[in-house]
């Protein structure tokens, strides 16, 4: 496959991923459409490394996937602390947890 065709098909899956974040209100769907984001993000470092020829995007790719695991965790923790307490996972159970 050409770079642009794989720019394109990382473009697809961020809007995607910007079209969950911005339309979801379950907190679960939210962390998958900023999974989503995060995965474009590393098709494209892959991408471009591939096409430069340098590992560089590869070994960024690498950290950027330990960054998006420990976000998870920390996302999936906050999120059965808040059905723990509030029954669910809606976000706007979340904001009520202000008061």
């Amino acid at each position: 496959m050409n770079l642009s065709a794989i720019l394109l098909l990382a473009a697809g899956l961020f809007c995607v991923g910007v079209y969950g974040l911005l339309t979801r209100r379950n907190a679960i769907g939210i962390l998958l459409s900023v999974e989503l984001m995060a995965n474009a993000v590393n098709i494209n470092l892959v991408a471009f490394s591939a096409n430069s020829g340098s590992p560089l995007g590869q070994v960024f790719a690498l950290f950027t996937m330990a960054v998006t695991v420990a976000e998870v965790v920390v996302g999936l923790a906050i999120l059965i602390l808040l059905f723990r307490s509030r029954g669910g996972v809606l976000v706007d159970a979340a904001q009520e947890l202000k008061r």
